[in-house]
Order: C-alpha cells, then sequence, then structure tokens
C-alpha cells in the first residue's frame, strides 16, 4: 500500500498550483486586447455553466438507489425551472420528488 509523504503532497500541491496557475494566466497572456468578435464572448460567457453542468449531472442522475427517482425529479426540476422558480423551490422540489419516488418505488 502506497502512503503519501508530506515531501510528496508538496509535489502534488505545487503541480496543482501551477496547473491552475497556467490555466488562469493562458487566457490574459492570448487575449490582451478588447475582444471585439460577439461570438467569442458568449462563448466566453457560457463555459462556467456548461463545465459546472457536465460535472453536476451524472451526479444528479446516480445520486439515488434507483435511476428512476433520479431521472423523474431531474424532469420535475426542468419543469419547474421552466416556469421560472427559484433555486430554492426547484431544489427543494427535486429532493421531496426523489424521496417521494424511492419510497414508492422502494
Amino acid at each position: 500500500m502506497n502512503t503519501i509523504t508530506f515531501s510528496s503532497a508538496g509535489i502534488f500541491v505545487a503541480v496543482m498550483a501551477l496547473t491552475t496557475y497556467f490555466i488562469r494566466v493562458t487566457p490574459l497572456a492570448l487575449f490582451n486586447k478588447k475582444l471585439e468578435s460577439q461570438w467569442i464572448k458568449d462563448f466566453m460567457f457560457y463555459i462556467p455553466f456548461c463545465v459546472l453542468s457536465a460535472m453536476t449531472f451524472p451526479d444528479v442522475l446516480f445520486s439515488t438507489k434507483s435511476l428512476t427517482s433520479g431521472v423523474i425529479a431531474t424532469m420535475a426540476a426542468l419543469i419547474l425551472s421552466w416556469r421560472k422558480r427559484s433555486l430554492v423551490t426547484v431544489a427543494l422540489a427535486a429532493v421531496l420528488v426523489a424521496v417521494a419516488v424511492e419510497l414508492i418505488v422502494v
């Protein structure tokens, strides 16, 4: 069994810090003038939403005991958000729907 020593943990942290720094500095170095293209502005605006969705969506579906409850709770959340309900209302309703379906199915 491999254990992480203090020196290897420091190396890991340094590599992660350099990677994070590189990711944040690269756009500043590449785009040193004001962006004129509306397409690029829109693209850069939606990137955080797309990344967050790609990271959280699988966990939304597979966080319950059955895929059915995850799918139904997701549909409920989508319907409520489409009807412009608040984030708290959508989240609480999705949780309650998932719990209700879990109780009915199991």
